[in-house]
């Protein structure tokens, strides 16, 4: 098959045409660099035809990654067969699952999203070794940046030293790391952290199952290496063929937004003093009007620890806009500018085009309210990581409940919720000591369904889900059938209940087409036969709960949610120093790497822009005086 490459520009085909070894191209905003990444893969595929090699290509979202398997589909019919396209955390989880017993972890693991999790594994150790005097909360984030570091627990105690503890709390340290690690083995759970670690410690203990990946994956890609941090890029080398070195990195050193979990520019250096690596750019933007792309390149130019090599981006779209940039500096209070910013977008006729971003939630709050006060529907963006409604909290439960029997929150959860839904009370201290007394092998959702199926009380539709659904979930692990008949459970009670409605089936509908997307989603990737129970809990813990955004809303993001993004119409909003920058980044001074993050952010939020962009600030924020941010100043207004 042959693949028709005659839309990429010079730059982007020389690195579709790539070869072989380490390649970096450096793609800033709107370069395509996507397409780039999707051309190579399918080019090598079509190439190939006749060979059984696989490609690795990560990603860092479920979202980006979908969105790949799709454009390779469509240039190429079944590419997937060879082709793995994932996050991080998704390969890890994949490849613990399969190997993950040479390091004591069973397949069906839990995956901790929550910090309370991690907490109460801490205080398991901390308990377990009489530090009970020691703080959970205070040891947490030394835990995670060791795990965000990728640090090996044998290497711990050295790289503590390194940074300047003394040998006794370097010791205590080393130790509470190295039974957390344990301790979760022997939970049979992981936090995000502990997935890329054991990932990395399994690759390079087993060495036969490292040698079997290099076989199966020739080439390796990653897109937006920028943000991977350095347990991630430890992992990606033990991915990585030493002898033949296909690696193919995309990346942004402008776009580096995520320094809070250990993304850094020093990554692009690890890389260029770790491999041979040839650099392609794609400085061409084809989202930006010229005049957003000069204003971009001035502000970022500020920054002086970008790779030396770097380009100015280069417009190469042409808009119809005659004022593509406007900076609205006349307003008292941000209530003001708020309510200026709604008003603008009510006199707009492609309202569905816009956006409005600000630095922080805070900020965005005020403007829903004033766009809701002009009857336009607005959304705003917010991090999801469980379910939320009574209805999803039961049916979550009662699966994790399902795969990890003696799994004492999930029980709590099952026995909260539904009470909520049913009215019927079991204490979860009751199903424990049952469980213990008829030597139930803490299987604490067999315990309960014994003490709940007993009450009278029960409706008729959940006595059917109880004996019939529940049963054969327990007996057959057939979950399927459990979520549809749970799913018509839920609707019957909701149509039925007027009260109930009400209190507890708030954002049941929102939350019910979530996990259906999710499911849908997850048995697409991975083939719905091939979906276990474990696997599907696993790669929703992965994922987001967030909702899709509401039809013709005006979507309000934080700067860091808008990114991978464009609109026509962008609304910058707060543009006023210690808000944008942070007040923490200017505390920390000028050359810090905090300031060059903000401005990094800054760089990011402008250059979503396709038509026009609104640059707004006030003299007054929550009764502070402001000044104008200093980033106006390096975008060149006066």
């Amino acid at each position: 098959m042959t693949l028709d490459l005659s839309s990429l520009n010079e730059n982007q085909l020389a690195a579709v045409n790539w070869q072989d070894n380490v390649l970096l191209v450096l793609a800033g905003p709107g370069s395509g660099k996507t397409r780039v990444l999707t051309y190579r893969i399918a080019r090598i595929i079509a190439e190939t035809a006749d060979q059984h090699f696989a490609i690795l290509a990560l990603t860092f979202t479920n979202k980006a990654a979908a969105e790949m398997r799709e454009r390779l589909t469509k240039l190429i019919p079944n590419v997937t067969e060879r082709v793995e396209v994932t996050t991080f955390h998704s390969f890890a989880a994949s490849l613990l699952r399969q190997h993950g017993s040479h390091i004591g972890l069973r397949p069906d693991f839990t995956i901790l999203n929550q910090e309370e999790d991690q907490k109460a594994i801490l205080q398991e150790v901390l308990s377990k070794r009489d530090m009970e005097n020691y703080s959970s909360e205070k040891l947490l984030p030394l835990i995670n940046k060791l795990l965000q570091y990728g640090v090996l627990v044998e290497n711990a105690k050295s790289i503590l030293l390194k940074n300047k503890l003394g040998e006794e709390q370097a010791e205590l340290l080393t130790q509470v790391y190295s039974s957390y690690c344990s301790q979760s083995i022997q939970n049979n759970c992981l936090d995000f952290g502990n997935l890329i670690i054991q990932a990395t410690t399994l690759l390079q203990n087993k060495p036969f199952i490292q040698k079997f990946l290099h076989r199966i994956y020739y080439h390796v890609c990653v897109d937006e290496f920028q943000d991977t941090n350095r347990a991630q890029y430890h992992l990606l080398r033990q991915l990585v063929n030493p002898e033949r070195q296909n690696l193919f990195i995309v990346a942004d050193d402008d776009q580096i937004m995520y320094q809070w979990n250990g993304a850094s520019p020093e990554r692009l250096k690890n890389l260029q003093d770790d491999y041979q690596t040839t650099l392609i750019q794609l400085p061409e933007n084809y989202r930006c009007p010229s005049e957003v792309i000069d204003l971009a390149n001035r502000l970022i130019s500020h920054n002086p620890r970008r790779h030396s090599d770097k380009l100015k981006i280069q417009a190469h779209r042409q808009v119809s806009a005659s004022d593509p940039i406007r900076i609205q500096e006349k307003f008292v209070t941000f209530e003001e500018e708020a309510k200026w910013i709604a008003n603008d977008i009510a006199h707009r006729s492609d309202k569905a085009g816009c956006v409005v971003l600000a630095r922080s939630k805070s900020l965005l709050e005020i403007i829903v309210t004033e766009l809701e006060k002009l009857s336009i529907p607005a959304y705003l963006h917010k991090r999801k990581d469980e379910f939320e409604s009574t209805p999803l909290v039961w049916l979550h439960a009662m699966l994790r409940l399902a795969n990890t029997r003696h799994d004492k929150k999930q029980l709590y959860r099952v026995c909260k919720a539904f009470y909520q839904l049913e009215g019927i009370k079991i204490e979860p201290e009751t199903v424990e000591s049952l469980a213990i007394t008829q030597n139930n092998n803490d299987d604490y959702l067999r315990t309960w369904h014994i003490l709940v199926t007993e009450r009278n009380e029960l409706s008729e539709q959940a006595k059917q889900i109880l004996t019939e659904s529940v049963s054969k979930l327990m007996d057959r692990l057939d979950f399927d059938s459990f979520i549809k008949k749970t799913f018509n459970w839920f609707d019957t009670l909701k149509s039925g209940d007027i009260q109930l409605q009400q209190e507890t089936f708030i954002d049941y509908e929102e939350e019910k087409k979530t996990w259906q997307e999710l499911q849908t989603e997850i048995e697409g990737q991975y083939g719905r036969e091939q979906v276990t129970l474990y696997l599907l809990l696993q790669e929703i813990d992965l994922r987001s709960k967030k909702p899709s955004p509401p039809k013709n809303a005006i979507p309000c993001f934080t700067v860091h949610a808008s990114k991978g993004m464009e609109f026509k119409h962008v609304y910058l909003a707060g543009m006023v120093e210690e808000h944008f920058p942070s007040w923490q980044a200017i505390k920390k001074g000028d050359n810090s790497s905090e300031m060059e993050e903000e401005r990094r952010n800054c760089f990011v939020a402008i250059t979503r822009t396709q038509e026009t962009l609104t640059l707004t600030y006030s003299e007054k924020i929550f009764e502070w005086n402001k000044q104008p941010s200093r980033f106006l100043k390096e975008m060149g207004f006066s």
